[in-house]
């Protein structure tokens, strides 16, 4: 099968991706395993960041190398295993889904391996561009939201709303009946508005702690994307309501999660419950956020979307953090031959 390949994370995953027209492929499923090829893939920072910190001495720890980077997916099932959830679907039948957690064959291979647990058929009338963004970004934002909302009104806070997470998660707040106030940058302002922001903090010319901390206690839940400014966890108390929690979904250092984790509030540390977000592969909210695609109640950004041979121009694209949406890239064609 043809596949992007890495063996070492020295200096970026994406600077030590090899394209491969005859990888190995991952075999024949067993069990309540699917063969699936890939359709779409929708990348994301876990995807080069998780082998990069399980990297120990030159060694990547989390898959088997030579590995393909990626876990979100969009494909068509072309053979299935003998267990009788398996046996529910069918070959050719198009699915969507996530594998989870980095592996040796990732969706940045054209041939992958997934459990029917983790898998669901692709509703009729939603792209795959747009189902493969659904396993990350998608569930990791209803994860982060839906279990704290209790009411509709309640008000919450969104720190990066224009990523792939931030878009998801303006949407998931607003169709619970939430107050929404988010940060971005100027160019993003107008765009996180269209998308149901209520109140828009620009990072780039407003102070985000200050304009947070002039509201007081007002908010019934805080996200944070991005792990900035210094300060925001620390200070939470003084905008987050008593007994409210602060989820931590992404940051630019695994030293933020840390630090939040660890510094107890009597020397500074955050005076509010602190939730780091470990994503679960659940694959009702796939269902749920997929009907939701359908129903014209959530949309799809996409920031770019890229053909195979420009895999590593889409990783450096993604590292750049100025995404608006999701990066996809086609693995094969919606109309290709099934392997």
């Amino acid at each position: 099968m043809k596949a992007w390949l890495y063996n070492s994370t020295k200096g970026g995953l994406e600077k030590n991706l090899i394209f491969s027209p005859d990888a190995r492929n991952p075999g024949s499923p067993q069990g309540d395993q699917l063969l699936i090829q890939v359709i779409s893939t929708a990348i994301n920072p876990a995807d080069y960041k998780a082998p990069a910190m399980s990297t120990v001495c030159g060694k990547v720890l989390i898959a088997t190398t030579p590995a393909s980077p990626g876990m979100d997916f969009c494909g068509r099932v072309i053979t299935m295993g003998t267990d009788t959830s398996a046996r529910q679907f069918t070959p050719g039948q198009l699915v969507f889904g996530c594998l989870g957690m980095p592996r040796q064959f990732g969706t940045l291979g054209e041939l992958i391996l997934a459990s029917a647990t983790s898998i669901a058929p692709l509703p009729v009338g939603v792209d795959p561009d747009a189902a493969a963004t659904i396993g990350v970004a998608g569930r990791s934002s209803y994860q982060s939201i839906v279990p704290y909302i209790s009411t509709p009104g309640n008000r919450v806070f969104i720190n990066g709303g224009s990523g792939g997470c931030g878009v998801y998660g303006i949407q998931i707040a607003k169709f619970l009946g939430c107050h929404v106030t988010v940060t971005c940058s100027t160019r993003n302002v107008q765009f996180c508005r269209d998308l149901g922001a209520d109140e828009v903090i620009d990072y780039t010319t407003q102070d985000v702690l200050k304009e947070l901390k002039s509201q007081g206690q007002v908010f019934d839940h805080v996200v944070d994307h991005i792990g900035l400014p210094e300060g925001l966890y620390e200070e939470c108390h003084k905008f987050l309501k008593p007994g409210k929690v602060f989820v931590q979904v992404g940051a630019s250092s695994m030293l933020t999660f840390a630090h939040r984790l660890i510094r107890p509030a009597f020397l500074g540390g955050g005076k509010r419950k602190y939730v780091a977000l470990l994503m679960k592969n659940h694959k009702d909210e796939l269902v749920q956020i997929a009907d939701w695609i359908q129903e014209g109640k959530i949309r799809v950004e996409l920031d770019t979307v890229c053909e195979f041979e420009d895999t590593v121009k889409a990783f450096e694209r993604l590292r750049s953090g100025r995404t608006r949406g999701k990066i996809v890239i086609h693995v094969t064609s919606l109309d290709s031959e099934a392997a």
